[in-house]
């Protein structure tokens, strides 16, 4: 008993244990194991994971348009005509800044779709009627993203 402890102290190498001792560690066998369930539940878990953040851009992307067009409405009955750019609203103050299309990531790619001259407010100007996304892909539901 060195140093005073109270414990005896092993000093055998770990290779002259008796063959009935219970062995550390773990064998090859058990990390394989452990490592292709581990791959295989990844595997499951990454489509899962995208289509939710394609549901989150989706439900970004009618909310935005929905912000926008309430917007562009408001703009239209408070000036007796309709904007004629997205840039009017924010310069107006009826939008802080013009918001990003989730599906493209860009505030510029928003397609503006103006009025009939014959039927808007102001027949010289026609301005935007409506907005849809820039974006050419397919949404989950099967629609383009540029119908909605």
């Amino acid at each position: 008993m060195p140093n005073g402890s109270a414990e005896p102290v092993d000093r055998k190498p770990p290779w002259s244990r008796p063959p009935w001792s219970k062995p550390r560690g773990f064998t090859f066998v058990e990390l394989m194991v452990v490592i292709t369930i581990i791959v295989v539940l990844v595997t499951m878990a990454i489509p899962i994971y995208q289509k939710s953040i394609l549901r989150a851009k989706e439900s970004v992307l009618k909310n935005n348009l929905f912000t926008i067009r309430t917007v562009i409405d408001n703009y239209t009955y408070d000036k007796q005509k309709a904007p004629q750019s997205l840039q009017n609203l924010v310069s107006e103050g009826y939008l802080r800044e013009v918001p990003v299309d989730p599906m493209t990531g860009s505030s510029q790619t928003w397609k503006t779709i103006l009025e009939d001259a014959t039927q808007s407010v102001n027949q010289s100007e026609p301005g935007i009627f409506d907005i849809r996304s820039g974006s050419d892909r397919i949404s989950l539901d099967g629609t383009s993203y540029s119908d909605w």
